[in-house]
């Protein structure tokens, strides 16, 4: 009798370590996220694109394929939005408040909201760096351009992503293939022609990243599987449990043994 009690109290025993191992495998997996970003042409620039971008607690890679940009020059790219649950959007054509066939940044910001990140090829990336074109990717002598960087963001940055979006800027309102000042100057910097900021493609996230359960159910959409080490915890978790219950029984039969 008392063998036994002392095999049920050992297993009884194990069983919280494999339960909580079990447990904890799903916040241990939502570490590491994954989102996939369509760019769709705004003021009918012909841009288009696809982002893929990745989160390692507050490490940020960000990877941009992009194409129909104007030749040879710099693109501005930031990541846009609120990450105090506002929310933003890419512009549709009524941004254009004036009238001029044109959603220029400033008449854009009010839908995509203000700059959180901007994606540069070196050095500084917040805000202050909105027009270091400079330090701004260029298209290619076909409009193609290539973008990937890892940056350390804030960690409001990092919870909230999936309220976030890429804007990519630069146009060619004339088709010269060149940024001049016929369209005008831009609002931004007068020194700078309204061709060179106002926004040629926007993407939102789309979807949910698979081990995080956003707010109102879970989204579907293309968002980057994560889950093979989710799966690996989640199985070692079920496997300390098994090995748990299968001690008990091997305990329990040699105590019956005896």
């Amino acid at each position: 009798m008392r063998n036994r009690r002392m095999a049920r109290i050992a297993a009884l025993a194990a069983l919280p370590a494999a339960v909580a191992l079990s447990a904890a495998a799903p916040a241990l997996a939502t570490d590491s996220r994954a989102y996939q970003i369509n760019l769709d042409q705004l003021n009918d620039s012909g841009a288009t694109g696809t982002a893929m971008v990745s989160l390692e607690g507050t490490k940020l890679t960000v990877k941009i394929e992009a194409e129909g940009l104007t030749p040879g020059a710099p693109h501005a790219q930031h990541i846009h939005g609120s990450t105090e649950g506002m929310d933003f959007h890419c512009p549709d054509p009524s941004a254009d408040k004036d009238g001029d066939g044109i959603v220029s940044t400033v008449e854009g910001l009010p839908a995509y909201g203000d700059i959180n990140i901007s994606l540069t090829t070196s050095g500084d990336t917040s805000k202050d760096s909105g027009l270091a074109v400079d330090r701004m990717p260029a298209a290619d002598k076909d409009g193609k351009l290539s973008y990937e960087r890892t940056i350390d963001v804030s960690q409001d940055v990092a919870d909230h992503f999936k309220d976030l979006h890429i804007v990519q800027h630069g146009i060619d309102v004339n088709d010269n293939g060149k940024y001049d000042a016929d369209a005008g100057k831009s609002e931004l910097d007068p020194e700078l022609p309204l061709e060179a900021t106002a926004p040629a493609s926007c993407g939102m996230v789309h979807g949910a990243s698979i081990g995080e359960v956003p707010e109102g159910g879970v989204e579907t959409g293309t968002a980057a599987t994560g889950g093979d080490d989710a799966t690996q915890m989640t199985a070692l978790g079920g496997a300390g449990l098994m090995a748990a219950v299968v001690g008990a029984v091997v305990v329990r039969r040699r105590t019956g043994e005896r």
